[in-house]
């Protein structure tokens, strides 16, 4: 799990079928995590441009967000109200 700020929105018209109907936000992983590439999660918390957020990677996604048979490699599943020592 890593924790990273939102900092964009991609809208896809065309995709896996299994993914109709879900938003995919970037994310940039905070600059105390290992690994500094920006990522595209799917997001089923609701979260907006700017907020800090948790994000659950390979199975742990798929599981995390409940679509197990989709092709999904990051999930957004929480979003941070406060934290000591991210930055």
């Amino acid at each position: 799990m890593l924790v990273g700020k939102v900092v964009g929105s991609v809208v896809a018209t065309r995709k896996n079928e299994n993914l109709v109907g879900n938003k995919f936000m970037i994310i940039e992983p905070m600059e105390s995590m290992a690994d500094k590439k920006r990522i595209v999660a799917i997001d089923n918390v609701g979260a907006g441009i700017g907020e800090i957020v948790l994000v659950a990677e390979g199975s742990a996604a798929r599981i995390g967000c409940g679509l197990v048979n989709c092709p999904i490699d990051a999930a957004i599943v929480g979003i941070v109200d406060d934290s000591i020592g991210l930055e």
